[in-house]
């Protein structure tokens, strides 16, 4: 009997948002989970509410062998300084996910959803010494690992947006834009503006217009 596909999918949450972490997700599964994965409800977590993206989300953990990595604003910041470059530092975190969940389970393919040069990946596993068939692609979420990837990555990133939210008492709101920016004046005023190292990503063009709103 011919032993069935394992590939791994990869995907992030938190990229295009200035407040909160980057959070990045690796998720195994075979070809005989699919049908299940469906059943679950996994597709494409942009079209999913953030309650059913928290319902399925802890079924995949309960069933399913996954990777979560989070990567706080102060960590990302300090990561962005020393490399300038998103998709690199992407790159070192699709890796990385990857790498952990080869470390506990081999697998004959890892499928990342594409946002840069195909060689940035691949260079990050290669220094990390791993050998495994790498697919990037385009809307990689039609895939129904890199799915369930992406719904554990936002499900996380939502918890972490939440517990961010509790520890200033003060809702903060996803994305980049003006409402963002609103926010994060509003958390400057209470903390101070070093507050942003710690709750923000501050290579976005809203950390300027927030310390100097009348530059704009």
């Amino acid at each position: 009997m011919k032993n069935p596909h394992r590939v791994i999918g990869v995907d992030e949450s938190g990229k295009g948002d200035f407040f909160g972490p980057l959070v990045i997700a690796s998720f195994l599964a075979d070809d005989s989970d699919l049908v299940l994965l469906k059943a679950l409800g996994v597709r494409d977590g942009k079209s999913i509410s953030d309650k059913r993206i928290l319902e399925i989300d802890g079924d995949l953990r309960a069933d399913f062998s996954h990777s979560v990595i989070v990567v706080p604003p102060k960590e990302y910041n300090r990561r962005y300084k020393k490399t300038k470059n998103l998709n690199k530092l992407l790159a070192d975190g699709h890796a990385e996910a990857i790498d952990r969940l080869l470390s506990i389970h081999p697998a004959e393919m890892a499928i990342s959803d594409k946002f840069g040069k195909t060689e940035l990946v691949e260079n990050a596993l290669k220094h990390k010494r791993r050998s495994v068939k790498l697919e990037q692609i385009v809307r990689g979420e039609s895939i129904p690992q890199v799915a369930a990837a992406s719904i554990l990555a936002r499900a996380r990133f939502i918890q972490e947006m939440d517990g961010l939210s509790a520890k200033y008492g003060m809702a903060l709101p996803r994305g980049a834009a003006a409402v963002v920016d609103q926010a994060g004046r509003e958390l400057v005023r209470l903390f101070g503006a070093d507050v942003l190292m710690d709750a923000a990503k501050i290579h976005f063009k809203n950390y300027h217009r927030i310390v100097n709103p009348t530059l704009f």
